[in-house]
């Protein structure tokens, strides 16, 4: 028994090792160079709601031109090419905007992309989407939408790497039982 005690303290440091290397998901928007709105899905016509929350540190108002693209992990795709409307004070600091879009119909909502183009600047703070096939689904931003690129969050694939990490980490439970099995 004594001399299995220093195999199995290492067995015990290398499982840690190997348990520890989980994928980590960043929550902090960020910007998508490869984004492609061209490959759009067009598998009936679903209503979405989407709730845009402007920061109050936000400029007092944008001219920009702010498009919008979110979907599923099953490739349906929903494209705004244009929210902005200056004559209704879109997008004013501290304010909440409401939108009525018609779309294909996606699943789960895992990813939602904004796009602005223009000299203001603008600082969304929330974006809220409720759809028929989904469950309400809130993506927080709280920082500038940089100039002419897709910018958001893509969590689509953050759940299936999860549900990979469970089963490697299962898997090693189980290896380390063997082992101790045999051991004892």
């Amino acid at each position: 028994m004594t001399k299995a005690l220093p195999f199995l303290l290492l067995l015990l440091v290398a499982s840690l090792f190997l348990l520890s290397d989980a994928e980590t998901t960043s929550l902090e928007p960020r910007a998508f160079e490869s984004f492609n709105v061209s490959y759009i899905q067009n598998l009936g016509s679903c209503s979405y709601s989407v709730i845009i929350t402007t920061s109050c540190s936000s400029s007092v108002y944008t001219r920009d031109h702010i498009s919008l693209s979110f979907g599923d992990a099953y490739g349906n795709q929903v494209y705004v090419p244009r929210l902005d409307d200056p004559s209704t004070r879109t997008f004013e600091r501290c304010s909440s905007d409401s939108f009525q879009i018609s779309g294909p119909c996606a699943y789960q909502i895992c990813y939602v992309y904004l796009y602005r183009s223009g000299p203001d600047g603008w600082k969304p703070e929330t974006v809220k989407i409720s759809g028929y096939n989904a469950r309400d689904v809130s993506f927080y931003y709280n920082t500038f939408i940089p100039h002419d690129v897709w910018y958001g969050f893509d969590l689509c694939h953050s759940a299936s790497s999860s549900q990979h990490q469970s089963v490697r980490s299962w898997f090693t439970y189980v290896i380390l039982g063997f082992v101790l099995c045999a051991l004892l």
